[in-house]
C-alpha cells in the first residue's frame, strides 16, 4: 500500500490516541537503507525472557487452554467485530470534524510464539519515504472495496508488506477500534503467527520487520507517556523505549488496549 492510502503519524494525539499511519512509531535511528530483518530479543539484547505478565505469556506459549481461553475472551469474536466509533474519540475532542466520514483501516497484532517467549510483530517503515519515513506500525491499511472484510484487509496488507501469507496467520480477534487524528477508524486484528515465517519485506515501504516480547509490553512499568503541544493544547502521548526503536502513537495505544483487555478477563 502506498504512503498516501495509509493513515499518517498523529504526533499529537491524546495519551490513547494514534499516529496517523495506522502505527505508531518514529525511530530515531534506523538506517532506512535495504529492508532487513531483525531477530527478537529484549532490551539487554539476551533472548531472556523480560518482566511482565509472566504467568500469561508462559501459559500461553505452553500451549495452556486457559491462556487461550483467557485471550479469546479478552477479544472481539471474529465474527462480531466492533462497530463502534473507537475507545479514543473523546481524547480527540475538538480536533476531527464534526461527523466527519472515517476511512476504515485494519492491522495485524501478531504473536509469533518463540522458545524464549511470545514475541509481537512489528514493521518499521523506510526511512527514505515522503511520509513518516522510519515510523514503527503493525503491517496494515486502508480497507479496500475488494476486501471482504478487516481480516481480509489485514491479511492481505500484511502479505504485501512483509510477505507472511495468509496460511502462517491464525486470526483470533479483534481489539477496540481506534480512531486517528487524520480520520482513520482503525480496526487491530490480533492473530498467532507461525514462528517459521520468513518474512520478505517490500524495501519500498518497510525497512525492518523485528519483534518485541509481548510480557515486555504488557507491563506497564515499560509505558511512558510524552506530552507535545498540538494546535495549543498540550497532549499525551504514550510510547515504548525499545532498544534502537520508538514504539508510540497509535501503535502503543492499541498495545495498551491488549493489555486493559488482558487484564479485564483475569
Amino acid at each position: 500500500m502506498s504512503g498516501r492510502d495509509r493513515p499518517g503519524e498523529d504526533r499529537a494525539a491524546g495519551p490513547r490516541a494514534s499516529d496517523r499511519r495506522v502505527a505508531g512509531a518514529g525511530n530515531e535511528s534506523g538506517s532506512g537503507a535495504a529492508a532487513a530483518i531483525e531477530p527478537a530479543s529484549n532490551a539487554s539484547g539476551s533472548n531472556e525472557r523480560t518482566a511482565g505478565d509472566r504467568d500469561f505469556d508462559a501459559d500461553f506459549l505452553a500451549g495452556d487452554s486457559r491462556a487461550r481461553t483467557r485471550l479469546l475472551a479478552a477479544l472481539h469474536p471474529l465474527d462480531a467485530a466492533p462497530e463502534d466509533d473507537g475507545w479514543n474519540l473523546d481524547d480527540l475532542h475538538g480536533l476531527l470534524p464534526d461527523n466527519a466520514l472515517r476511512a476504515q483501516a485494519a492491522v495485524l497484532v501478531g504473536l509469533v510464539p518463540r522458545p524464549q517467549g511470545v514475541q509481537v510483530l512489528l514493521t518499521r517503515r523506510t526511512d527514505g519515504l515522503r511520509q513518516h519515513g522510519g515510523q514503527v506500525s503493525f503491517p496494515g491499511g486502508r480497507i479496500e472495496p475488494d476486501d471482504e472484510d478487516a481480516v481480509a484487509a489485514a491479511l492481505r496488507e500484511t502479505f504485501e508488506e512483509i510477505g507472511v501469507p495468509p496460511a502462517q496467520i491464525a486470526p483470533l480477534g479483534f481489539l477496540d477500534p481506534l480512531v486517528t487524528i487524520t480520520g482513520f477508524r482503525v480496526l487491530p486484528l490480533v492473530a498467532t503467527v507461525d514462528p517459521a515465517y520468513v518474512a520478505a519485506p517490500d524495501p519500498a515501504e518497510v525497512a525492518a520487520v523485528f519483534e518485541v516480547p509481548l510480557a515486555f509490553l504488557l507491563d506497564p512499568d515499560n509505558l511512558t507517556t510524552r506530552t507535545l503541544e498540538y494546535k495549543g493544547r498540550a497532549r499525551h502521548v504514550l510510547e515504548y523505549r525499545w532498544p534502537d526503536q520508538r514504539i508510540w502513537g497509535a501503535t502503543a495505544s492499541m498495545l495498551l488496549n491488549l493489555r486493559q483487555r488482558l487484564e479485564a478477563v483475569r
